[in-house]
């Protein structure tokens, strides 16, 4: 689902409008006037939180005749939304009007980025452009991150490489052979400080606490830069396109992630966008000399050309000298905040808290929801306690937990009835990375339908040459990308098989999710039968080990027992069952987004010398994957994927339909909802073969209910459960990014509409659980009246054009008759045209719900009026 931005103060618009770049260094003596650095034509939406601004590029040489101008540019940069932050969230930046580049990095990210030409250089820095505030609370460059001094600092370079020194607006301190650091201490630096013969221009990073690095070398960085960090660069050297248009999907850090760069909802950062549109060289006092010769390079590569091996390029076109004059009085930036830390009410209530426990799909909304209840002295702690959904129920019923989460009807052990309040609609779904081939972009949309994931389940893909010798898996395709029933369904894509393609990422433990995943996995004919033991349309068969395994299942078991004969010395000291190690799942779903968010596997197939042990080796993770050459699939919650921006794919329904998660199709399956008969105070489940019938359903879609008990529960905790309940179920389904809001990734539960049933539910729980009697049976729903809500009408999925055909097998063998025991024949393929929903792509779906909010507002308004004016004439609107 596409983010709905939040509401925020006019203070934030106003701050949001102030783009004021800070005055350009004097001129050197040799230098004519410079062009004075205006700031950008700058707008913002309060209630969205975006930013969008225009300014002009120009690229200059002072020639002995004049001033010539070489490149003129009108660039216009936009964010999607830069409020209330939260940590590794990423933020759509978007441009056009820029230089078209040149020679494009397999990986822009980080110092592999700095082999491109005419990049757009797109970086987070402590402060924001404002001259007016304090010295420490503006941004500078030594505020600004990179993850290697490369990036940020030229070290020892020779003199004809030293563009900077020739740069026309550059200060006079920087023709100097060291320069950007006026103190460089004494211990550290000193090859760089003691050179007479070499350039350097230092630009330190300056630390939240104060310390300053001087960035000369990798013992001179933050912590954070590490080696081996625990985090992948985020700065990013992005690709215009021959238009000048580009985007990329910037990760944003915290406090928590980045204590260096210290960005709190305390302290104000921005991200600074600068484009690269070449170096604008000064008079020079060498007509002859190299380094005013380099100075006035245009380019190595043609726009839109790559440069996967990494050659050298202009560097005066090139994103490693962005901090030079030239570059950044071009920049843009962009004011960011930051929402609470994650432990906020930990520090700022000493109250013992309340806690929920259950379900992984209520953590994005229970980060926005907590402060609303700590930081208010009139309400309790709220807490929620992640856990397996069962775990959390059998707490409930043991009275050691006040309320449980939980997405499904749950066996009842006590005598105490439950009932079950609707919560939040939301739900899981397959989180991808994937690139298109030769560097060409990551890939917008992915099917998939419910016999491609029984088979990254069932651990049927071989995933390499060790996996080959497994018994009845020599004719499978080794990975997900070369099976012919995948490539039908997502044509030109990459079929270079990778372990990582070979399994889906998922839990460990017991999970509603995982079992609602097996139930569309069940519902379905062919996907049944490939469990079974059919063969599919193009031979491929089930793993023995799961073969006829019965589904649903709320716990994936990993049943193979494979370990490949090899070789390998490192294997032979470490024998593992292989294919338990392409797929080795994890605890949680956070954990899965953040393997999709890295592009790092969790395959553990990697070898590598340990002289601390016996064996003399060690198995272990296998690297994060290369940008351009990325495929992994990953179970996650519809919450982290719109937080963290993922691409999420479209799952089948009905016969040749997919259907991406969106407002409308969660709202359609909400629509074929119902709780059992005779139920009042059940939960409300979907019938996986409802929802494919429905065909604009999307599967994934779960109710979160707060399960609780109706008698036996202590007074007081009684009402603070039924406040919760109602309290959720009205402030809490306010759309935003505020304490108390719904977040993106959640369908509102309201009053009217699909949802209205839910909201019912949800009063009569409340009311029982805060009575603590046996409820009696209550009175038949009655439709609520139509009033204005704050959420527009989701409306349905939209239908986009099916990709193009792709030539289907031969002639399949007739498969086997009914009861054949052991290996059965070939299906015949089904005969389909694949016709995929919206955009899988979570930033781009819904990029219209605010003009439809203000539509929606004025409806409100109108049908206001319009019953005002009714009962003055004594009649009903």
């Amino acid at each position: 689902m596409n983010r709905t931005r939040a509401l925020v103060g006019a203070t934030l618009g106003g701050l949001l409008s102030l783009v004021v770049l800070a005055p350009a260094p004097a001129p050197r003596a040799d230098a004519v006037a410079p062009l004075v650095a205006a700031a950008p034509d700058s707008t913002s939406d309060a209630a969205s939180g975006t930013y969008r601004a225009t300014r002009s590029l120009e690229r200059t040489m002072v020639e002995a005749t004049g001033e010539k101008t070489v490149g003129s540019y009108s660039m216009t940069v936009s964010a999607d939304h830069t409020t209330n932050l939260r940590g590794r969230e990423r933020i759509r930046i978007s441009w056009t009007g820029a230089p078209p580049s040149g020679g494009r990095a397999s990986n822009p990210y980080g110092e592999k980025g700095l082999a491109q030409e005419y990049p757009v250089v797109v970086l987070q820095c402590r402060g924001t452009d404002d001259p007016e505030l304090p010295a420490d609370e503006q941004l500078s460059r030594q505020t600004c991150w990179t993850s290697s001094y490369f990036q940020r600092s030229q070290v020892l370079t020779s003199p004809s490489a030293a563009l900077w020194t020739v740069d026309r607006y550059a200060a006079d301190a920087d023709v100097e052979r060291l320069s950007g650091l006026a103190d460089v201490p004494e211990d550290a630096c000193t090859t760089v400080r003691d050179s007479t013969s070499f350039y350097s221009h230092l630009t330190p990073f300056v630390a939240a606490s104060g310390a300053v690095f001087p960035a000369c070398d990798r013992d001179t960085m933050p912590p954070e830069a590490a080696v081996g960090a625990a985090f992948p660069a985020a700065e990013v050297a992005a690709f215009s396109d021959a238009d000048g248009a580009g985007s990329v999907d910037f990760e944003v850090r915290s406090a928590v992630e980045n204590e260096s760069l210290g960005c709190s909802a305390e302290v104000a950062c921005s991200i600074v966008v600068v484009p690269i549109a070449g170096l604008s060289c000064g008079a020079s006092s060498d007509p002859v000399g190299t380094v005013d010769r380099n100075c006035r390079q245009y380019g190595e590569f043609a726009s839109g050309s790559s440069n996967f091996a990494g050659l050298g390029i202009d560097e005066a076109v090139g994103p490693a000298l962005w901090w030079s004059e030239s570059n950044w009085r071009h920049r843009f930036s962009i004011p960011i905040t930051f929402g609470l830390a994650p432990d906020a009410c930990d520090v700022l209530d000493p109250r013992a808290p309340v806690g929920f426990s259950g379900s992984e799909l209520m953590a994005q909304a229970a980060l926005q929801w907590a402060p609303a209840y700590c930081l208010n002295r009139k309400r309790f702690k709220f807490q929620l306690n992640q856990m397996p959904d069962q775990t959390g129920w059998n707490l409930m019923e043991k009275g050691e937990t006040a309320a449980a989460f939980v997405s499904g009807r749950k066996d009842q052990v006590g005598d105490d009835p439950v009932g079950y309040a609707p919560t939040a609609v939301t739900g899981f779904a397959i989180g991808y990375v994937a690139d298109r081939p030769d560097n060409g972009g990551e890939v917008p949309r992915l099917n998939l339908n419910p016999r491609l994931l029984a088979k990254l389940l069932t651990q049927s893909y071989p995933g390499s040459a060790l996996g080959r010798g497994h018994p009845g898996l020599e004719e499978n395709p080794l990975s997900l990308l070369s099976d012919p029933e995948f490539i039908k369904l997502n044509p030109g894509l990459s079929q270079r098989d990778t372990e990582a393609a070979a399994t889906l990422l998922s839990l460990s433990n017991s999970s509603d999710q995982v079992e609602q995943l097996t139930a569309y996995i069940a519902a379905d004919a062919d996907a049944t039968a490939f469990v079974d033991g059919d063969a599919d349309p193009w031979g491929m068969t089930v793993n023995p080990s799961y073969e006829g395994l019965a589904l649903p299942t709320a716990e994936w078991p990993l049943l193979d027992t494979y370990t490949p004969e090899t070789q390998d010395p490192c294997r032979q000291a470490n024998p593992s069952v292989y294919l338990t190690q392409l797929a080795a799942p994890v605890t949680t779903l956070r954990k899965i987004s953040d393997a999709l968010i890295d592009s790092w596997p969790n395959v553990q197939t990697r070898c590598d010398a340990d002289l601390t042990s016996v064996a003399g080796w060690k198995v272990g993770r296998i690297d994060r994957q290369s940008y351009g050459a990325r495929f992994m699939l990953g179970l996650v919650s519809l919450g982290d994927a719109e937080r963290y921006g993922l691409r999420t794919a479209s799952l089948a329904t009905a016969k040749g339909t997919y259907v991406a998660p969106t407002q409308g199709s969660l709202a359609a399956a909400i629509g074929i909802s119902a709780q059992a008969d005779g139920d009042d105070y059940g939960p409300f489940a979907l019938d996986p073969a409802d929802v494919r019938a429905a065909r604009a359903a999307y599967p994934g879609t779960q109710v979160v209910h707060t399960a609780a008990r109706m008698t036996g529960m202590e007074a007081d905790e009684a009402a603070t459960v039924a406040s919760f309940i109602r309290i959720a179920v009205s402030e809490g389904q306010r759309v935003g990014r505020d304490n108390g809001d719904l977040p993106e990734g959640y369908l509102p539960i309201v009053r009217t509409g699909v949802t209205a049933k839910l909201w019912r539910a949800a009063q009569r729980v409340a009311d029982a659980v805060e009575a603590q009697e046996v409820p009696s049976e209550p009175e038949p729903d009655e439709p609520a009246e139509e009033e204005p809500s704050a959420t527009p009408d989701p409306g349905p999925a939209t239908v986009a054009p099916a990709p193009p055909a792709v030539e289907e097998p031969a002639e399949p063998t007739p498969p086997a008759t009914p009861g054949e025991k052991g290996r059965k024949g070939k299906r015949t393929p089904p005969e389909e045209t694949v016709v995929a929903t919206e955009a899988a792509s979570s930033t781009t779906a819904f990029a219209m719900l605010p003009t439809l909010l203000v539509l929606g507002l004025l409806a409100a308004a109108a049908s206001l009026v319009t019953r005002l004016v009714g009962t003055r004439r004594g009649g009903r609107p």
